[in-house]
């Protein structure tokens, strides 16, 4: 059965990376095309000295399509086995809430949290010695926004008994904290240019926001059809379950 969910968990992926591709060709690219324009102003020689190995019209529509739904399938993979490991496990719900719950948490967890510390920025915010260490701090703060994820729906279920009904509030409150510690351990990063229009810069990060909120959304509600279905057919679900 889980080989039939990663299947499923890939097919809801690159479905969701083709739905966030779509979003981000039309909320992402305008700014994102500004964006290059102030970058090629800022360079002394226009920015045409080394021409692009891949020109933006493939950038823009086979490159985003392809990145997207690579990144979706991959995400999709990796969520079907996060569901195998936590339906029944975690919480008592059907498979479609448990996917779509799942699909929620992970929005928060894997994007959000990370997202509000170190949010995307387009090109020209930032400078190119620093894109490394900029990297791994965006890296750090995802490791720990996962750990503290499963620290805290652990502590959750160590609860006792006569807190049952305030689990998720433990849960959730557990959470915040560690990551609230996270976010204010991690040195901040500030490298907008003087002269970057901030409207550019708060539509390019509105737009990777969207593509996320729909990548996640599509996700969960593909693969949690799809798991109910599989799970009726093996006999592992009622029909009238949910």
């Amino acid at each position: 059965m889980i080989r039939t969910l990663l299947l499923w968990g890939l097919l809801a992926g690159l479905c969701a990376g083709v739905a966030a591709a779509g979003v981000g060709a039309i909320a992402g690219e305008p700014a994102l095309e500004r964006a290059i324009r102030f970058e090629q102003t800022m360079e002394p020689t226009g920015g045409h000295e080394h021409p692009a190995v891949v020109g933006r019209t493939t950038q823009r529509t086979v490159g985003l399509l392809l990145a997207c739904g690579v990144y979706g399938a991959s995400v999709g993979g990796l969520f079907a086995l996060a569901f195998a490991a936590a339906y029944g496990r975690l919480w008592r719900a059907g498979p479609a809430r448990t996917a779509l719950g799942l699909a929620a948490a992970g929005f928060v967890v894997v994007y959000l949290v990370p997202f509000l510390k170190y949010p995307a920025n387009p090109p020209a915010v930032g400078h190119a010695d620093t894109i490394a260490t900029r990297t791994s701090l965006y890296f750090v703060m995802v490791g720990i926004s996962l750990l503290g994820a499963l620290a805290a729906a652990r502590l959750g279920r160590l609860a006792p008994p006569a807190w049952r009904a305030r689990r998720a509030a433990i849960t959730a409150g557990a959470f915040a904290v560690i990551v609230g510690l996270a976010t204010a351990a991690l040195p901040a990063v500030h490298e907008v240019p003087d002269g970057f229009a901030s409207a550019t810069l708060w539509e390019f990060r509105a737009a990777s926001a969207a593509m996320h909120v729909v990548l996640w959304a599509v996700l969960g509600g593909v693969f949690a059809l799809a798991t109910r279905r599989v799970l009726v057919r093996q006999g592992a679900l009622a029909p009238s379950a949910h």
